[in-house]
This record gives C-alpha cells, sequence and structure tokens, in this order.
C-alpha cells in the first residue's frame, strides 16, 4: 500500500514557529541575562549579595517548579492559550523589574517572571508537535532547539550591551517583543484544543514544593553549603546561620516530596483517575530513554556556559561585551545545524542527528578544553565553540523530536512539562556540579602555585579563597601591585586548568549521552518502515491516548 504524500507545510505554520521560537527566546535570554546586569543592579538599588542572590535566583527556581502543572494546564485548556496566558504574565512582569524602584520589588517581579516562563516552554513543544507532522516537525523542532542554545549564548552578549546604557533595558526591552510574539501567536497558529477533565490539586503542590526545593538546592548548594552552612541564607527578615546548610534541609524535604508525588500519580493512574502526569507515558520507549538522554545533554550542555565567562574576562581581560560575542559564535553554530537539518531531514533520521550533535558537542568541548591557557586566540576559542555550538543544534532540537513522537497529542502538554522538567534540572544540576568542580580546581590550582613559589601555605590558602570567592574579579586587582602580581598569574592559569577540566568533564557526560541513544527507538519511525504514520504508533500509545482523553486520528 502506498502512503499518501506528505502535505508540505504552509506559510502560515512557518510563521508561527518564528512567533513560538521568540518566546522561547525570551525566556531563555532571561536565565541568563542578570549574571551580566547584576552589578549595576547592585550599585543603582543598594542591594546587598543576599537580595543579588535572590534576583539572579528566583526566576530559575520558580520556572522549573511549575513545569510539570503547566504542562497539564495545556493539555486541559489548549496549548496556545496558555502560552498566550504566560506571554502576558512575563510581559507585565518585565514591566515591573524594568521599573522596580528597590530590590525587594524585583525579586517579586523575578519570581512571577519565571511563572510566565513555565507557562511558555512546555507549550512551546506542545504547539510544534501539534502544528507539524513527519519531516516539518523535525525541522520546526531544530529551528526551537537551535534558538534555545543561541538564546543561552547571546543572553551575556545583550545583557553587555544593555549594561551600559541601563539595566533596566534588559527587562524594558521584552515589552515590544512580547506585544510582536502575541500578535503573531494569535494571526499564525490555530486554537488548541482543550481535553476534558481537572488539575490533581494534591499532585501540583507535592510537585512544585519538589521541584522547587531541588531546583534551589542545585541551584545554591555552592552558595550556602552542601552539608554545613558556609554562608547565611536572608528571606526578608529571617536570617539561616550556622548548623545544617537550608540546602541540605531543602533536599531531605524535596525527596519525599517527590516520592509522594510520583506514588500518588501511580495510583491514580491505576485507578483510571486523572493524575497531573501519567506515569504510563512513561511505558513508551522513545520517551523514557528521550528523558534520560535530555538530562544527561543538560548536564553537559550548560555547565560550560557558566564558566567559560569567568575565563574570557578574567584569565584572558576581556570585557563583558566581548566575552559575550565570543559565545555568538556558539549561536551561529547553533543556527548552522537549524539550517543543515531541512535538507538532512529526508536522508537523515532525528535520532542519527541527535548522534551527530552529541558527537561534535563532545568534539568542540574537547577542543576547547585543549587550546584552554592564559593566551589562547580568539579565533581558537571562537572555532571550537562554533563546533559545540552546531552539535548542539542537532541535538537539542532532535532529541525533543525523539521524546515527543510517539506521545498522543492530547498527552503534549504534559509529557512537554516532563521534558521540559529533565532538560532544566539537568541544567541545573550540571552548573552546580561543573561550577563547584571549576571553582574547587581554581582554589586548589592557585594555593598550589603559590606554596611552589614559596609562599606559605595559610598565606597561599587565603589569596586561593579570595580569588574563589570573587570568582576571579580580583585578579585585575592583585595584578596592579608588584608584591601580588605573581598571584594574579596563578589565579589565571589555575582559571585556564579549571576551563580545562570542566571542558573534558562536559565533553564525557555528552559522550554517555550519545551511549544512551542505543536504547532509543521512536516506535513512529519504526512503523513508518512498514507503512504505518507516526499518528498510528501502536496500541501503547493508542491505549495511552484513550486514558488521557485523546481523540483518534481521523
Amino acid at each position: 500500500m502506498t502512503e499518501p504524500a506528505e502535505t508540505p507545510p504552509t506559510a502560515r505554520q512557518w510563521l508561527g514557529l518564528v512567533a513560538v521560537a521568540l518566546g522561547v527566546a525570551l525566556i531563555v535570554v532571561d536565565l541568563t541575562i542578570v549574571n551580566v546586569i547584576l552589578a549595576p543592579i547592585i550599585d543603582d538599588l543598594s542591594i546587598g549579595s543576599s537580595q543579588a542572590q535572590w534576583i539572579q535566583e528566583s526566576y530559575a527556581i520558580t520556572f522549573a517548579a511549575l513545569l510539570l502543572v503547566t504542562g497539564r494546564l495545556s493539555d486541559l485548556h489548549g496549548a496556545r492559550r496558555i502560552f498566550l496566558l504566560g506571554l502576558a504574565v512575563f510581559g507585565a512582569t518585565s514591566l515591573l523589574a524594568a521599573l522596580a524602584p528597590s530590590g525587594g520589588l524585583l525579586i517579586l517581579a523575578r519570581f512571577v517572571q519565571g511563572v510566565g516562563g513555565a507557562m511558555m516552554l512546555p507549550t512551546s513543544l506542545a504547539l510544534l508537535n501539534a502544528t507539524f507532522t513527519g519531516r516539518a516537525r523535525g525541522q520546526a523542532f531544530a529551528v526551537w532547539g537551535s534558538t534555545i542554545g543561541a538564546a543561552a549564548a547571546v543572553g551575556p552578549l545583550l545583557g553587555g550591551w544593555l549594561a551600559d546604557i541601563s539595566w533596566r533595558w534588559a527587562f524594558g526591552i521584552n515589552i515590544p517583543l512580547v506585544a510582536l510574539i502575541a500578535l503573531g501567536v494569535l494571526r499564525y497558529l490555530d486554537v488548541s484544543p482543550r481535553g476534558r477533565g481537572r488539575i490533581d490539586g494534591v499532585g501540583a503542590v507535592l510537585s512544585a514544593v519538589g521541584l522547587g526545593l531541588l531546583s534551589f538546592v542545585l541551584i545554591e548548594g555552592r552558595t550556602y553549603g552542601w552539608l554545613m552552612t558556609t554562608k547565611p541564607l536572608e528571606v526578608g527578615g529571617l536570617s539561616w546561620s550556622g548548623g545544617l546548610s537550608p540546602v541540605f534541609v531543602a533536599l531531605l524535604l524535596s525527596v519525599p516530596a517527590l516520592g509522594a508525588f510520583w506514588r500518588r500519580q501511580a495510583a491514580l493512574s491505576r485507578a483510571g483517575d486523572e493524575p497531573l502526569m501519567d506515569v504510563g507515558l512513561f511505558s513508551i520507549r522513545s520517551f523514557r530513554n528521550g528523558n534520560f538522554v535530555t538530562l544527561t545533554v543538560g548536564l553537559g550542555e550548560f555547565g560550560i556556559i557558566a564558566v567559560l565567562p569567568l575565563w574570557l574576562q578574567f584569565a584572558l581581560g576581556y570585557s563583558a561585551f566581548e566575552a559575550g560575542l565570543a559565545l555568538v559564535a556558539l549561536a551561529a553554530g547553533s543556527f548552522a545545524a537549524s539550517g543543515a537539518s531541512f535538507p538532512m531531514a529526508a536522508t537523515v533520521s532525528a535520532l542519527a542527528q541527535v548522534r551527530i550533535g552529541l558527537v561534535l558537542e563532545a568534539a568542540g568541548l574537547t577542543m576547547l578544553a585543549l587550546i584552554a591557557s592564559t593566551d589562547s586566540f580568539w579565533w581558537l576559542i571562537a572555532l571550537a565553540l562554533f563546533v559545540y555550538g552546531i552539535g548542539v543544534g542537532f541535538a537539542t532540537a532532535q532529541v525533543t523530536n525523539i521524546v515527543l513522537v510517539d506521545v498522543p497529542e492530547r498527552s503534549g502538554g504534559q509529557a512537554s512539562g516532563i521534558q521540559s522538567a529533565a532538560r532544566e534540572l539537568g541544567s541545573a544540576l550540571g552548573i552546580a556540579l561543573l561550577t563547584t568542580l571549576f571553582f574547587s580546581t581554581l582554589a586548589s590550582g592557585v594555593t598550589d602555585r603559590l606554596t611552589r613559589d614559596g609562599l606559605a601555605t595559610d598565606e597561599a590558602e587565603r589569596i586561593g579563597g579570595v580569588v574563589t570567592d570573587s570568582a576571579g574579579s580580583v585578579i585585575d586587582a592583585l595584578a596592579a601591585e608588584s608584591r601580588t602580581a605573581s598571584a594574579a598569574e596563578a589565579a589565571r592559569e589555575a582559571m585556564a586548568v579549571g576551563v580545562q577540566v570542566t571542558g573534558y568533564v562536559c565533553a564525557g557526560l555528552l559522550l554517555l549521552a550519545l551511549a544512551a541513544t542505543l536504547f532509543m527507538s521512536p516506535k513512529a519511525r519504526r512503523n513508518a518502515r512498514t507503512g504505518a504514520g507516526a499518528a498510528d504508533a501502536g496500541p501503547r500509545s493508542k491505549d495511552l491516548g484513550e486514558r488521557t482523553g485523546a481523540r483518534p486520528p481521523e
């Protein structure tokens, strides 16, 4: 039996993709841009280090905490509706952040901005999954994935540029973009169908508490101490100092919360009730194993981006804008992969593109580790990041395609929420592990070098601690004094070694993800060889669709 010819997407669908991709770019940029504009915020609002920390991290914590809830809302109320509502929340809180007269109001704006972002990311996936089919779906996810990689790299560049004008523009620039994106979504994307059902309120609370606490642990572990408190945690008028770290306590609370959430969802699924997250989705092999690969890719991809700007600025002497400009090579590589994936879609499967991407990512990071020194050439750094960016463009996009390809359309929202949560927790864990490794290497490297130069061990450790606590920003001040110039050079060398170590570790994690792809085999792809389409993904997906209210394909 001959398969009907695949209908190519319309110009309207492609324009809808552009609107969704711009929305995703907004929420990713806001995860990274604050790191660059924090110094002028501190000066302008006269805030302390504790408030500065919360301005950085509140958005990411709320964002990760609500992904499962918003994914389920997408299935019940329609992906387009939830995406637009999240966009409205994001725009309103961007305006509030841009006008904030105090640190407290800015922190509040960032917390609620994370709610808007959490509503947009999983619904963006659900919209693309419902709008595109076949080869075009892989192309749409290529654009989506490249946008994430490029936005993560462009955020520091944009922040460095806007900081020279006013930090408030880093938030204010979102407002006209939100209006443009809303217009594009309303004009070019169809209204999403609503599902039947309700929200599991208890499950929603358990998932938000569990994921929120876990993301706090991963983000703040190095700041407040993994086991014992190393720095007081101040929230409002309350202070946590001494004894067990708030991070360790948060971990102790998150584990039972997530365990109770999983048990509740499994019980509701068995009873034929309406869980917030249908655990039956994990019976789909491509979804289950694809989420493991997503988590592992997040570990390897985002950790290196957290440490690269420090090396570029404080060891190589780049300005914040120049450091951001170097990362544009990563964005260029990501978009190059997106363009290349279009003609490849006809002959190269999504799984093969994931593997190509992971190999290129590992190769780019290995090259970066090999060239990292105190006088690395700019063009070699750019070349390594370009290769790495090509890998990001292939792997990030197409792993999402594989994760969702066998999922019934009516479960697309919660499946997208799960995949988004896996990505965010993977990136948070990667940043936590790799920044800890980087700063540990930096501290020990400075101490060892100064000790070998004849400095007393206590003094060498003190200087190593100062360099580490400042994340390397004190290097220029050390270099300006003749008596501490050797310490500055030791810090630059140790920072280069830190980049080498993290580069090799990230490459190893990505190769682990590559090995995990051996256990991924999308059912829709297998069925395509025998004439079945992606919509007919087999009895398991069909049964799952009936449990979640999915309608059979017409």
